[in-house]
């Protein structure tokens, strides 16, 4: 393996992945890595009005797809190579595919961090075999360092996306994914850097060049979207899909992306938190943003996918269980069946038990009550309540609000951001 060859044109690039780069790499790994199911989803498909089959790469050993592309980069290493090691930027899915497949095969590897990394990333890494080294403020700064040890110890950098060989790896989805419903007429998958829709589109055009792929960004990081259309475009702020939260695209995939990609779209963090949320309360399965962005895109332009058949890959599950939470929270509140409603109230005895009384002739359960006395504009007399509930659905709501309304109440709910 040696360092990624720059391509100057469409067809330098299409020549150095190919459907037999493809099938090469899928009989490297078999075996090595999971062959994940591709499964109908009938209430997903009801939901959306399109036929989704979705392929469940969040059940690979370290919970993405990254694994494949590392694993087929370590197995076209030189003998020399392995005994030196390997060496990556990564703060996420790459540094532990990596990790975990260059520990087994007895190949070193070493994981450049931003010191600002989470601890529980840090620990991820370390317990599959690798090398952390927390160096610089920013991915840019880590990646800088990277580079400079890969020459300073003769180390064999592994790109997480922008290189042919890691991109031919992570393609075997797309080969599955037809192999097990070759019927299918659309992919829609995430972009961060473009590896893994790079391979699927090389893939899925040879296989059935009819198909159709279209790939999916996070509207606060349009890096490859703003490439592609020639566009300027702001990037950055805290996604939910951090996964592909990417500034820059690779210069590889970039060219593969404008020649086999038939669109973009972006995806608001709204539409994938209730993408990560409908995939647990339906499907049982727990997705991080990045994986989630396949069902956000079709949710979000159903008119586009309406009557197809749909393949969807949910390409990771590493989310941080008090963010899955607060998740699974906010899309409560956005159903109704949360809230927090704000009640001004007279400041006497009794007056609480009033308003407590309506919330139980509506059954609405009662979960957190907050007064304020002091930060008000209301007289020294008056009292802000906020109350947490419970409901059934957003009509047993609005019938508690009315309610209260009715009764001469200022009732208002603290909308979420």
């Amino acid at each position: 393996m040696t360092a990624t060859p720059v391509f100057n044109t469409a067809q330098d690039a299409r020549a150095a992945l190919t459907l037999d780069d493809i099938r090469l790499a899928a009989e490297r790994i078999k075996g090595a890595v999971v062959r994940t199911p591709l499964m109908h989803s009938k209430t997903l498909s009801s939901i959306t009005g399109a036929e989704i089959w979705l392929k469940f790469e969040n059940l690979q050993f370290t919970a993405a797809y990254k694994e494949r592309g590392a694993l087929n980069a370590l197995l076209n290493l030189t003998e020399e190579q392995r005994q030196r090691g390997v060496i990556a930027a990564s703060a996420g899915n790459h540094s532990q595919g990596l990790s975990y497949h260059g520990t087994r095969l007895g190949v070193p590897v070493t994981i450049v961090m931003p010191r600002t990394t989470p601890t529980v990333k840090v620990m991820q890494t370390e317990s599959v075999g690798g090398k952390v080294v927390l160096e610089g403020e920013t991915f840019d700064e880590a990646y800088a360092h990277a580079r400079t040890l890969e020459k300073e110890l003769g180390l064999t950098f592994v790109h997480p996306f922008d290189d042919p060989i890691v991109a031919a790896g992570q393609g075997t989805v797309g080969l599955e994914m037809l192999e097990d419903q070759p019927d299918l007429e659309c992919l829609v998958i995430p972009i961060g850097g473009g590896g893994l829709i790079s391979g699927i589109a090389t893939a899925a055009h040879a296989l059935k060049p009819g198909i159709e792929v279209i790939g999916v960004q996070a509207e606060l990081y349009p890096s490859m979207y703003a490439h592609v259309k020639g566009e300027e475009r702001d990037c950055g702020g805290d996604t939910l899909a951090e996964g592909i939260a990417v500034k820059a695209p690779g210069a590889f995939t970039s060219i593969i992306i404008s020649d086999l990609v038939d669109d973009i779209v972006l995806v608001s963090e709204e539409a994938l938190e209730t993408a990560v949320a409908l995939l647990l309360q339906i499907e049982k399965t727990v997705v991080e943003g990045a994986g989630a962005a396949g069902l956000a895109a079709v949710m979000s332009n159903p008119e586009r996918f309406a009557g197809r058949k749909v393949g969807l890959v949910l390409c990771g599950g590493n989310i941080d269980t008090r963010l899955l939470a607060n998740v699974l929270l906010r899309d409560l509140a956005r159903q109704g069946r949360l809230a927090r409603l704000r009640v001004t109230l007279q400041d006497r005895p009794g007056a609480l038990f009033k308003v407590m009384a309506e919330f139980n002739k509506h059954h609405v359960n009662i979960l957190e009550i907050y007064h304020q006395r002091i930060f008000t504009n209301l007289p020294a007399k008056g009292l802000v309540t906020d109350i947490e509930c419970e409901a059934r659905d957003r009509e047993q709501l609005d019938a508690l609000v009315n309610s209260l309304k009715a009764k001469g109440y200022s009732v208002s709910p603290v909308e979420l951001n």
